[in-house]
């Protein structure tokens, strides 16, 4: 099995990565894991797509001029990366967990519209930006529709989540449900029905070790990749 994970140019891609981590306490062995980043962009074959966080998707895929007031900020070839592999992860049919930037290249890979910039464009009272140093603080709780993916996976009740984004979803892509929203009804979660199994969440749980939420978020996930590598007779695509 393996499992391709895709971060910034300047992302930590060592065993000290948060995402490679919270893999790792999931029970993914370590040799299965392989981080892109465009400074290292060539996946090979891959049982499973995690699309981490990162900078902005440029406004230009989904049909929009940079919003000038200096907040957007691009890297065409991690866009490049990580569209090519959303791709290559569709065709091929196997899972896909997308993490804040994650969430919004897989909205946008499916005909959905990005708010580029949430406290110019779209002002609220809700903490959505905090500052990296403070990546495990809980800024607000999700409201988490019945019945979903992400409902099984979170149980019952509001979980609390970290913020770290000043982009959001604005129209859900073709195919794709909004399954969780903010206190200020931006959305916080989307999941696409029936097989493959793909899900995206705005907040940071690789963040999150030990809380059981973000722990069974990435156990899922890992869950998925193995009934694909299974069904497929135990063998990673070719």
């Amino acid at each position: 099995m393996k499992i391709a994970v895709t971060l910034d140019r300047d992302a930590d891609v060592s065993e000290t990565s948060d995402y490679v981590r919270s893999l790792l306490a999931a029970g993914v062995p370590r040799e299965s894991i392989t981080v892109l980043t465009p400074l290292a962009p060539e996946a090979g074959a891959f049982d499973a797509l995690l699309i981490g966080g990162g900078g902005d998707v440029d406004p230009g895929r989904y049909g929009r001029v940079r919003i000038d007031n200096g907040t957007v900020e691009v890297d065409p070839e991690r866009d490049a990366l990580d569209f090519r592999l959303l791709e290559d992860a569709r065709r091929a049919g196997v899972p896909v967990f997308g993490i804040c930037r994650g969430l919004q290249v897989v909205n946008v890979a499916f005909g959905g519209t990005l708010v580029q910039d949430i406290p110019s464009v779209r002002p609220s009272t809700v903490v959505h930006q905090r500052a990296r140093d403070e990546k495990t603080r809980r800024d607000h709780a999700v409201e988490v529709t019945p019945g979903t993916l992400l409902a099984a996976i979170a149980g019952p009740g509001a979980p609390s989540v970290n913020s770290r984004h000043h982009q959001a979803i604005e129209d859900a892509g073709r195919g794709l449900t909004v399954t969780a929203v903010a206190p200020d009804g931006l959305a916080e979660a989307i999941e696409a029905t029936g097989d493959p199994w793909l899900l995206g969440v705005q907040w940071h749980p690789e963040n999150l070790l030990g809380d059981p939420v973000s722990e069974r978020l990435f156990a899922e996930f890992l869950r998925a990749a193995r009934d694909r590598v299974d069904a497929r007779g135990g063998r990673s695509r070719e």
